[in-house]
């Protein structure tokens, strides 16, 4: 999600629908897409950029049935389906993608897309380029000389790979998260492109409180001993810096409510005996945090959560001059699902895209997930507004 959640028999191209496993999930297989050459916002040069991507459905003949999925902050293209019948678990949104689901992929071609420095560079089932990457013109990781990229950026990767399979609209762009940031950037930055847009637990912009939020995030890597200002490929990785990063982003996204439970579980307590005897031991909830940090650390490459982080603070919704001046190129439906509970990407932000748009006399939508997973809500709820999400992409 901006997140934080806490996966063959057949590829889905635009020829082949993609075919349901035994267990009734779909089976899905990882794409690539390259360019020779890409031009960042910023304006300089990636050379040999690969992204993938995965596809559900089957694409129309008139090529106008494409719903864009926008991923969050720590995840992947894998929005749904299953590589394997084996994997342990679906994509993130499969509880809402797939034949009739609330993106329905007997009537939509669903795809979604790696981002650049994608936070799981040494997933098997990821591809991205970013700083972890080799640069052509030195045969060496790029490390913190790879360009600073932006969510437009993303935004414009996934647009070249539309364009090279023939697809010129878009029917919908949804994304929760990181991911709604880039569908609302594409409807305002493309609005001939986009029809719909649905934003979940999302913003318009990074305001000044998110931005000095998200550098909290940054600080550990930065501090770890091991950082060597990002120039650590080939020896030992800043892991320590990048777990400290991942237990906060974990917390910010969850809720007091979720972690006392958790306590409850684990029979966490105050006066613990091994904190209260040894101030270099901790308590029950915080190595269990922990070590699902490490745990999740495994695939991850600590400069590209530094990008990423980067790429979030630099958002605002057309990269204009000011939200308000972004939103107005916006034609797309919008519909806006915040968490009431969100303690990461709060409601306001949601709200102030949404009476921007309102007062703008655009067609727009608000609806809300409640319960106590906070931020979480987008991914493991969301099917609580399934039934909001298929009437908006199917009404006319």
């Amino acid at each position: 999600m901006f997140g934080f959640c806490v996966q063959f028999a057949q590829a889905s191209t635009a020829d082949n629908p993609t075919v349901a496993s035994r267990n009734g999930h779909m089976l899905v297989e990882k794409q690539v897409f390259t360019l020779d050459s890409f031009t960042t916002f910023g304006k300089k040069e990636i050379k040999q950029v690969k992204v993938g991507w995965e596809a559900y459905g089957k694409l129309s003949k008139n090529k106008d049935n494409v719903i864009l999925i926008t991923h969050y902050f720590s995840g992947s293209s894998h929005a749904a389906g299953k590589y394997s019948p084996h994997d342990s678990a679906p994509g993130y949104w499969d509880s809402i993608i797939g034949p009739g689901k609330a993106i329905d992929t007997n009537k939509f071609y669903v795809v979604s897309v790696d981002t650049l420095a994608n936070l799981n560079a040494f997933d098997s089932n990821v591809v991205t380029t970013g700083p972890a990457s080799i640069n052509p013109e030195t045969g060496k990781p790029y490390g913190l000389s790879f360009p600073v990229v932006t969510i437009r950026d993303f935004v414009n990767i996934q647009k070249a790979l539309l364009e090279s399979i023939g697809v010129s609209k878009l029917h919908a762009v949804v994304g929760p998260s990181m991911g709604s940031m880039q569908a609302i950037d594409w409807a305002s930055a493309y609005p001939d492109w986009v029809d719909r847009m649905i934003s979940v637990i999302g913003a318009g912009e990074s305001d000044a409180w998110t931005t000095a939020f998200l550098e909290h995030w940054a600080t550990p890597i930065k501090l770890d001993r091991h950082f060597n200002n990002g120039n650590y490929y080939g020896n030992t990785p800043p892991r320590d810096g990048l777990a400290a990063s991942l237990m906060l982003i974990t917390q910010n996204a969850l809720t007091p409510d979720f972690f006392n439970q958790q306590g409850n579980a684990i029979d966490f307590y105050n006066i613990e005996q091994n904190p209260l005897n040894d101030i270099t031991d901790d308590h029950s909830i915080v190595k269990w945090l922990r070590e699902r940090a490490y745990d999740r650390s495994k695939n991850m490459d600590a400069n590209h959560l530094l990008y990423l982080v980067r790429a979030c603070q630099l958002f605002v919704a057309g990269h204009q001059q000011s939200l308000q001046e972004g939103l107005k190129t916006i034609k797309a439906k919008t519909l806006f699902i915040p968490s009431t509970s969100d303690l990461l990407l709060m409601p306001y932000l949601a709200d102030n895209a949404y009476q921007q748009l309102t007062q703008m006399e655009h067609s727009s939508t608000y609806r809300t997930l409640g319960g106590n997973l906070g931020h979480l809500e987008g991914v493991a709820n969301i099917a609580a507004q399934a039934d909001a999400i298929k009437s908006f992409l199917e009404k006319e």
